[in-house]
This record gives C-alpha cells, sequence and structure tokens, in this order.
C-alpha cells in the first residue's frame, strides 16, 4: 500500500504555467509506454497518430461556469463564494471566504441587483446558500462571475480565460474546474481524428473544488473523494461498447472521463449507461475495467489526479516520467503540457 507521501515530487514553480500558449496544439506531448515503462517525446499534434482508426475517444464535454463571485456582506467587508453545483429545490451549494463570518442568515450582495442569503453551514467548508436579489444565480454568474481559475495560477482571470480555461467541445455548464487534458485540442485536430474513422464519444463529469483538494491522509486509502455529477448517454455507452468489442481502444480524455467510466464499468468493462454521483478514488493498486489508454495533463503532488495517473501506468514508471519531464522542462498542470500513456 502506497503512503501519500510517495506522490511527492519536487517541481520548480518556475515550471507551474501561468498562461496558456498562444496556440492549444502547441504543447508538448510526452509518451510514456506503461508495458516497456519507456518514455519519448513529441508535440501534441503528434497525438493524431496515436490513436488508431478503431479506436474510440470519449470526451468529457462539461462547461466551466463563472463560478466564482466577489461581494460584499452587510457590514461593508468583502467575502466570496464558489458555486459548486445547484440542488433539487433551488439552493446552491456554495464554498465561502472568509469562512467564519459567512454563517446561516447572513448575505453577501453582489451589485443592486443580486444577492445570496447563507442558509446552512455544512461540513467540508461547504455551504448551502439561496439566491435572493433580482437576479437568479445563472443572471448572476453571467454579470459578476468570474473563470474559477486554480490557486497555483497566481494571477487574477483576464478576458482570454473564458474561451482558453474550456475546451472547444464543451457544451453543458456545470464544472468549477476545466477538465484540463481537452484544452489542448482544436477542432482542426478533432476533425482529423474522425476522419480516421475514430469514433468520438461525449459525456458529462461536473468537475466539483474537490479537484484541487489535498491529500491530508498520509494512509491514501482513508482519503474520501467530494461526490461529482456525471451522465453518461445511451448513445455513449453504446459506442463505447461497440468500438471495444470490435478490438479498438477506449481512450479516456482526461481523469475526470476515466473516473466516470470506470464508476459505470459493469463485467469485462461494459459502460452501463446512467447519470448519478461518483465519489470514486482510484489510487494503486486498482484495476481498470474500462478504459485502455489514457491522455491527460501533469498533476499536483500528492493529489488524487497523479494518483489515479499511477494507478493507470504503474507507479515506478509514471513518477519516473514525472522526473523526465520536470528535467525536460515540460510546463506543469491546467495551461502546462500533456502526458499520453499507451
Amino acid at each position: 500500500m502506497h503512503r501519500t507521501a510517495d506522490f511527492d515530487y519536487s517541481l520548480p514553480p518556475s515550471l507551474i504555467a501561468q498562461d496558456p500558449l498562444p496556440d492549444r496544439a502547441a504543447s508538448r506531448l510526452l509518451v510514456l509506454d506503461r508495458a516497456r515503462g519507456g518514455v519519448r517525446h513529441a508535440r501534441f499534434p503528434d497525438f493524431v497518430d496515436l490513436v488508431a482508426p478503431e479506436d474510440v475517444l470519449v470526451l468529457n464535454v462539461s462547461r466551466v461556469i463563472p463560478a466564482r463571485l466577489h461581494g460584499k456582506r452587510e457590514i461593508g467587508r468583502v467575502a466570496e463564494l464558489l458555486l459548486v453545483r445547484e440542488l433539487p429545490n433551488g439552493d446552491w451549494l456554495a464554498m465561502g471566504h472568509p469562512g467564519g463570518k459567512l454563517k446561516a442568515g447572513r448575505r453577501v450582495t453582489f451589485g443592486d441587483d443580486s444577492a445570496v442569503e447563507i442558509r446552512e453551514r455544512l461540513g467540508g467548508g461547504l455551504r448551502r446558500v439561496r439566491f435572493v436579489g433580482a437576479l437568479d444565480a445563472r443572471a448572476t454568474l453571467a454579470k459578476y462571475g468570474e473563470v474559477p481559475l486554480p490557486p497555483y495560477i497566481r494571477r487574477p482571470p483576464r478576458a482570454e480565460d473564458r474561451e482558453r480555461y474550456q475546451t472547444v467541445y464543451a457544451a453543458h455548464d456545470g464544472s468549477v474546474a476545466a477538465p484540463t487534458a481537452g484544452l489542448h485540442f482544436t477542432s482542426e485536430l478533432l476533425a482529423r481524428i474522425r476522419a480516421k474513422g475514430v469514433a468520438v464519444a461525449e459525456l458529462d463529469l461536473h468537475v466539483g473544488p474537490g479537484t484541487f483538494k489535498p491529500v491530508q491522509e498520509s494512509d491514501v486509502a482513508n482519503h474520501r473523494m467530494d461526490s461529482e455529477d456525471f451522465n453518461v448517454s445511451d448513445a455513449a455507452a453504446t459506442a463505447i461498447n461497440e468500438r471495444r468489442q470490435a478490438g479498438g481502444r477506449v481512450w479516456a480524455i482526461g481523469t475526470t472521463v476515466a473516473r466516470t467510466l470506470e464508476t459505470c464499468a459493469g463485467t469485462r468493462g461494459i459502460i452501463i449507461p446512467g447519470a448519478g454521483q461518483t465519489h470514486l478514488f482510484i489510487h494503486p493498486p486498482f484495476a481498470f475495467q474500462a478504459v485502455d489508454r489514457l491522455l491527460t495533463n501533469f498533476h499536483l503532488p500528492r493529489s488524487t489526479l497523479l494518483m489515479l495517473v499511477c494507478a493507470f501506468g504503474g507507479y515506478e514508471n509514471v513518477m519516473r516520467a514525472y522526473g523526465e519531464a520536470v528535467r525536460e522542462k515540460y510546463r506543469f498542470y491546467s495551461y502546462g503540457d500533456a502526458m499520453a500513456l499507451v
């Protein structure tokens, strides 16, 4: 069994990408051969050559919402809310700062036409809030919301982030963080992949703030994942199952896709369509049932995302590849370079 400290590695802060490249597809691509442990260095457009005509690419089409809101408390002091997801009764789950001040019954105001009331404090830093101004939640986000860039991007969001911290195929609102493996694709690259005969299937996993939650437990197995909403349609499940049964490989574009597919995997990796919530935590050792190939970015030390990648690629292989990526000065994290595990 692994300890959380096993997933630590040294990363110079200068390698943490603070800005997207001018061209989405200009990223570098580290290719890890899982069977042999070998690494080779490529450019992201070379990804097209890794995918065979009989394969299926699975994309997470969840769209990042401008979920961060800056407002004021009754006494005029600033407050910040990060909306997490809407609840069936119209309330929202949110995280707030300063945490100790946002108690039940208090309000945070955004301009003259929008405010939330804190209805209840929940565990894990969450609150249940209700929009009580003239604008509802979506109108408030459209007017006042800010792109929720990750905390390691140490600059305020800019106008370009609304487009660049979003995949070109994003369709359904719901994420507070981008499924970053997909940020490298352009419409032209996807068209080239489809032209080869590759099937493309789409699902939703709405990424929550738990994706950035550090693992505090010293024993990895004791960590508990926050739940996230997913939806896999009948059409997506059929496309994936048909391709795999015919000998094609299932490419998970990102850890969010990998978690969703493994959540929905039945006997022999058959994908069972449906919607629900997943809190599946994938870490070594984990026997993958549904995913044959993985495209992902480079992830934070001690993160659940790095643990998933190690479970898929082999702990020693992946940690050695990360060392190589640091030496070769790859760009890390959300706006950084990509890694394909084949």
